[in-house]
């Protein structure tokens, strides 16, 4: 694009089914070129995309679900984190593969698979995860900002509209170096967490119990448990994730796909493992201190209705007085790193269901926007105790919408028309519906038996009750139809596979649209290398 930023249009419309042409100028984006001589060098080859989707994994609202999860319930919903990592791990891969076999995303897809109105429906779901994924941030900040300034939470919701214009402001100093600071400072969080387990001293013991012994004891648990799923395995991560290994330009040979699908399932195996050490260590904490018969009555009332913004006297004993202001720091930064992925999944989603395009500022204030105006209601009649419950109930929104993501790509990377010799084996598609079945069985579930508890218990009259039960379960029906249809409609469009050596192809790749679709910088686009 030859324009500069300023006179550039801030929406874009490409006629083209599969444009090039680079979506947002960004000096810089790297296109990095994987050799063809096969090496375990070329693992380097590979790093950033599984480690860019793993923030999400320890945004705020992981922290605000696994400080209540184990202040509510000590270690027993830990198996949810072991299995939600696990399913996580496999599902990232398959989106992973997905990009790399058939050079499109899973929102690109979408598009090409699905009549008009379905794919403008699983965009609209697309776009109300995405807004539900910013609200933690948007509180998480709210929550810092009144830890490091005393600023009242609902002001400091409104003043996270400015996180973006700093957000901007960092950026000229390069997008690695920004993403490198923003992890160096949430895992300064994440060794206090685990440095804190040998204060604690949670019984091993009961946490391996809590590992690997499935159970849901107590009202609340079922709802929790589907927060901590909503909150590790998120429905933007699989459009985000399909998206962001197009960057690369690996070799079309059918050994080098395989090689890149395998470094990309060991990069994402390594930033998932370490997201899932982090939140054991922070429910394992929360689980040891909050359940300790020694508390201190001030901090047995902050356990009692544990949130973000209470959250830093756990990590008393490993920071001191520091702890409050670390802890927030540490909040904000990853905060702001969940903003860059929410960025980032929203302009692939925009661009794949819909072939437009917004400028990556304005992307991210209209999301903003829309998160802000639910935060701040909230805490303007809830306080701190009502964000903190906003953010769980965001975190089940995720996961209610997690199966309109989830069920196409399990479709499109089952399908032998789209994968070619690349389909899943038989025992992997036979894993991932087992776990796909299981994570929709415990949303219908929990929606079903809510719902029902919430007849029975209410005050309405009988009229009122009969409407509200014919009003809910069509609701309901709607939700089950929607999946249903996505599950049991066939596959009808053909993927062109880029596995085949064709010169026309080895042209587009790697995908220029999608390397430049970060935040602007400036100047002009480079080319590496990577040996």
């Amino acid at each position: 694009m030859a324009a500069s930023a300023s006179s550039r249009s801030q929406f874009i419309s490409s006629s083209g089914g599969n444009s090039n042409v680079p979506l947002i100028e960004n000096s810089d984006s790297d296109l990095i070129l994987v050799p063809e001589k096969k090496s375990w060098k070329n693992f380097f080859s590979y790093l950033g995309p599984g480690f860019l989707v793993s923030i999400a994994y320890i945004d705020p609202g992981n922290f605000e679900t696994d400080l209540q999860a184990g202040a509510q319930y000590k270690y027993e919903l830990l198996w949810i984190i072991l299995v939600a990592s696990c399913a996580g791990l496999i599902i990232q891969s398959l989106a992973a593969n997905l990009g790399v076999v058939t050079g499109k995303h899973l929102a690109e897809h979408c598009r090409a698979e699905y009549p008009k109105v379905p794919n403008f429906m699983l965009w609209v779901v697309a776009e109300i995860a995405v807004v539900a994924c910013d609200i933690p941030e948007v509180i998480g900040t709210a929550f810092a900002l009144n830890m490091l300034f005393s600023i009242p939470v609902w002001i400091g919701v409104l003043l996270t509209g400015l996180s973006t214009l700093i957000l901007l402001a960092l950026q000229k100093y390069g997008v690695r170096k920004l993403e490198f600071l923003i992890a160096f400072l949430v895992f300064t969080i994440a060794i206090c967490f685990l440095i804190e387990l040998h204060y604690s001293k949670p019984d091993a013991g009961e946490v391996l119990h809590g590992l690997f012994v499935p159970q849901l004891k107590g009202n609340g648990a079922a709802g929790l448990a589907i927060s901590l799923l909503g909150a590790m395995v998120m429905p933007h991560n699989l459009f985000l994730h399909s998206a962001l290994v197009l960057s690369r330009k690996i070799p079309r040979s059918a050994s080098g796909i395989k090689e890149a699908c395998r470094f990309y399932l060991i990069e994402s195996g390594l930033a998932l493992t370490v997201a899932f050490l982090i939140n054991v260590s922070v429910i394992s904490v929360s689980g040891a201190v909050c359940n300790a018969s020694d508390l201190s009555p001030e901090d047995r009332v902050s356990c009692e209705d544990l949130n973000l913004n209470k959250a830093s006297f756990l990590l008393r004993n490993v920071l001191g007085k520091w702890s409050s202001k670390i802890f927030a720091i540490a909040l904000l930064a990853s905060g702001q790193s969940s903003t860059i992925t929410g960025t980032y999944a929203g302009q692939y989603v925009m661009q794949g269901f819909l072939n437009l395009r917004l400028e990556p500022w304005l992307r991210n204030l209209l999301t903003r926007c829309l998160a802000i105006i639910p935060s701040l209601i909230v805490a303007l009649i809830g306080g701190s105790a009502g964000a903190g419950k906003l953010i769980i109930i965001a975190s089940m929104i995720l996961s209610f919408e997690l199966p309109f993501a989830l069920v196409p790509l399990l479709k499109f990377t089952s399908c032998k028309t789209k994968m070619a010799s690349h389909v899943n084996p038989i025992a992997i598609s036979v894993l991932t519906w087992v776990i796909g079945g299981f994570m929709m069985g415990i949303n219908i579930y929990f929606i079903v038996s809510s719902f029902i508890k919430l007849l029975f218990h209410s005050h309405m009259k009988l009229l009122a009750v009969v409407f509200s039960g014919i009003f809910g379960f069509s609701g309901i029906a709607i939700y089950l139809a929607s999946i249903a249809y996505l599950v049991f409609r066939k596959n009808k469009e053909p993927t062109h596979l880029l596995a085949s050596r064709n010169s026309q192809i080895e042209e587009t790749l790697p995908r220029e649209d999608i390397v430049n679709m970060q935040l602007p910088g400036g100047g002009g686009v480079s080319t590496s290398e990577v040996y």
